[in-house]
């Protein structure tokens, strides 16, 4: 019988856990690219240890940009007895050089061959002081990636606002604009920017 569950938007309810460690779990969800909801729970059938949690890790790891390249690991949420189910938006997570893998932050990895249009779920059991642990970094991890996107908006408009107004055409007293051109030019002068540096506006 299986302890965990998975299902997929759009698709059959999947059990087929496959035990990758001690207390590891892993399943894989095939032509993963249009999924964009998943909800992992506890089927009931077998109980979950007192005192432990446990950590989903969603991975989405496609061809571009580059197929041979390992998963990406991040931490998704927590399920446990007091919450047996969780549910978890997955389609913004596409991009394998966006993800913040567990490796790096020195956490688990479950040590899968390369793929390409599969997501792959894991979970580990964990005590609950160390899932809480990880899910305090991770939530310290969403609010910093929040406000540099809310600082990066900011400093993107303010540099097309300044660069538009200085072309501002005024045929009447009454009526101003900007120039098509002025605007494309714009764009294509700041996505040659980001090319060459994703990071350029913070100067």
């Amino acid at each position: 019988m299986a302890m965990f569950g998975l299902l997929a938007s759009g698709r059959m309810v999947q059990t087929n856990y496959e035990m990758v460690g001690e207390k590891q779990f892993l399943i894989t969800i095939p032509e993963a690219d249009n999924i964009h909801h998943i909800v992992v729970f506890l089927t009931g059938n077998i109980a979950f240890p007192d005192g432990f949690a446990g950590l989903g890790n969603f991975t989405v790891y496609f061809s571009w940009p580059d197929p041979n390249a390992p998963p990406n690991w991040q931490l998704l949420g927590i399920i446990s007895n007091e919450k047996p189910s969780s549910i978890y938006k997955i389609s913004n997570m596409r991009k394998a050089d966006e993800l913040r893998t567990l490796q790096e932050s020195g956490l688990m990895q479950f040590g899968q061959t390369k793929i390409s249009h599969v997501a792959q779920v894991g979970i580990s059991i964990e005590p609950i002081d160390v899932v809480q642990q990880q899910w305090q970094l991770l939530n310290a991890e969403t609010a910093k990636t929040q406000t540099q996107f809310v600082e990066f908006a900011q400093k993107m408009l303010t540099n097309f606002l300044n660069y538009s107004v200085s072309f501002v055409v005024t045929p009447t007293p009454n009526e101003s604009y900007v120039p098509l051109k002025v605007v494309e030019d714009w764009y294509k002068n700041f996505e040659r920017k980001l090319s060459f540096d994703p990071y350029f506006w913070r100067n």
